[in-house]
């Protein structure tokens, strides 16, 4: 291996190390508490070397939120595999959207800005997009398998996407006093009667 080949790898160690140091610090203290010092502290770095990495804490903040949309996407393009029927799809999407959330509470947290300023606001169209798209998808072809007006697959999916997201965010922010039971519940009965509603 040459010269540049091993410090190319180093710097590309030294970034990642940054983002999962961020990663870990947000777990134990959260994201609010996060800093450029303490990345820098948690890799054994001055901070002035993460500076040479990282413009600031966002754009940190915003490369670990495209890692987790892109892992939510694996995630739910998984999930829609496994069935044929859209019916099946969507109950199966939705079912995987729910886990990834509650699997990954800080990635979702920081994705869509829970308890905080969301991270990369207009910068990650198709990344954020995605669920939204393939919960179209199903909701699209079962209508028209349905035979009824497919110019509302559009709202109708929206929708959908809008009661889930509602659900998880009440569940993240007030699971003190909410049985996760409750919501799951919930969750599965929308999606029923929103796939009979088609």
């Amino acid at each position: 291996m040459g010269l540049h080949e091993r410090r190319q790898r180093e710097k590309e160690s030294i970034r990642a190390n940054i983002l999962q140091a961020a990663f870990n610090l947000a777990k134990t203290e959260g994201w609010a508490s996060l800093s450029m010092r303490k990345i820098a502290d948690a890799i054994e770095y001055s901070a002035p070397v993460v500076y040479d990495y990282f413009e600031n804490k966002e754009a940190i903040l915003y490369e670990i939120s495209i890692n987790g949309f892109h892992c939510l996407h694996i995630e739910l393009l998984k999930a829609q595999r496994k069935f044929e029927t859209p019916e099946e799809q969507l109950t199966a999407i939705v079912d995987a959207y729910w886990n990834f959330a509650f699997k990954n509470k800080e990635y979702y947290q920081l994705m869509f800005g829970l308890g905080m300023q969301c991270s990369g606001k207009g910068q990650m169209k198709e990344e954020f997009s995605s669920f939204q798209d393939l919960i179209y998808e199903c909701t699209y072809n079962i209508i028209k398998k349905n035979g009824s007006n497919t110019d509302n697959a559009c709202h109708m999916s929206h929708a959908l996407f809008s009661a889930v997201h509602g659900l998880i965010s009440i569940m993240m922010m007030r699971n003190a006093d909410i049985p996760s039971t409750m919501n799951k519940t919930t969750l599965d009965e929308t999606v029923s009667a929103f796939i009979k509603s088609l």
